[in-house]
């Protein structure tokens, strides 16, 4: 299995913001990443009128598309439950590193994403395998780690380290964690 680390908060916290700022930062330090992300709503990643389409509302569990570009596999439920975190992670190629948006009810370990205009419960008091917070305000009295939601190099110093990866000279010089 691969490394995971997760980002959980409340929607419209900035979680994909804050991935799409770390991701090419991980990427340019030499880690392969890939991400998994989960909806809380039935989303489609098809087009109907498709032949991808066309299948898959005939009845196929899983419907591959392939090009010189990209491949995608789509696979419907139907109706066993929805796949577990673990379940999809085996399902992917090797990589260093998964990062999951969302999922903040499985057992990985997390950072919570939190904004200043967020009012809604903090997820860290109920779950432990939260063990840092990004936010974009100081937060006085906290017990974990917290991070500018903005500093992507401070955020990928801090996974690249819970992770057991290990920071190059430059990274420190620059700036990261010691």
């Amino acid at each position: 299995m691969p490394r995971v680390f997760g980002f959980a908060g409340h929607s419209g916290s900035g979680k994909t913001t804050l991935l799409r700022r770390l991701i090419p930062v991980l990427t340019a330090r030499g880690l392969t990443v890939s991400t998994i992300k989960h909806a809380h709503h039935g989303f489609d990643v098809d087009t109907p009128g498709k032949d991808s389409h066309t299948h898959r509302e005939a009845g196929a569990t899983e419907v591959m598309v392939s090009s010189t570009g990209r491949w995608a596999l789509m696979h419907e439920h139907r109706d066993a439950p929805e796949a577990t975190l673990e379940d999809l992670l085996a399902r992917m190629s090797p990589v260093d590193l998964v990062l999951i948006e969302g999922f903040k009810r499985e057992g990985h370990d997390k950072m919570e994403i939190v904004r200043g205009a967020d009012m809604a419960p903090v997820l860290r008091q109920s779950d432990p395998r939260i063990v840092a917070i990004a936010s974009d305000k100081p937060l006085a009295g906290e017990r974990l780690p917290v991070f500018d939601i903005d500093d992507a190099e401070a955020v990928a110093d801090f996974v690249m380290l819970h992770c057991g990866f290990t920071l190059t000279s430059a990274q420190r010089a620059a700036g990261g964690m010691s």
